[in-house]
């Protein structure tokens, strides 16, 4: 894993960090750990769960996760997919669930936790993002 977020700020993860987590990735575990102790908010987008959950009663990481008060799980509705459609045309890409990542993490102002951070970084070169 490379770099951290800043303190204070919470984190968004994408589904890459989701999956991380899943595998038993100590970092990504620890980082996730030591935000939801300071009570900030870790936000899922629900398009990036979608895409991390695949046999949810085998998942248990996820589900502690998911189970968390600090975790907030977001969901595509008409503003945030108004937004991705807008970010989309203006990056020239065509990843729902990045753009929606991109979208929930700017709104919160955190940084995402990620496994993709060149396909974000083309969505918005500003953003502040953690490589798993």
């Amino acid at each position: 894993m490379s770099g951290q977020p800043p303190a204070g700020l919470g984190v968004t993860l994408d589904a890459g960090a989701l999956i991380a987590l899943d595998k038993g990735n100590g970092a990504v575990r620890q980082l996730i750990l030591r935000v939801a102790r300071t009570g900030e908010p870790v936000v899922i987008p629900a398009t990036a769960l979608a895409q991390a959950v695949r046999s949810p009663e085998r998942q248990a990481r996820l589900a502690l996760l998911l189970r968390r008060v600090t975790t907030e799980v977001r969901p595509l509705d008409r503003r945030d997919a108004v937004a991705v459609g807008r970010l989309l045309r203006e990056s020239g890409t065509s990843d729902v669930v990045d753009a929606h990542v991109v979208v929930c993490a700017r709104r919160a102002g955190q940084a995402v936790l990620t496994s993709d951070p060149g396909d974000l970084r083309r969505l918005d070169p500003g953003l502040v993002l953690v490589a798993v």
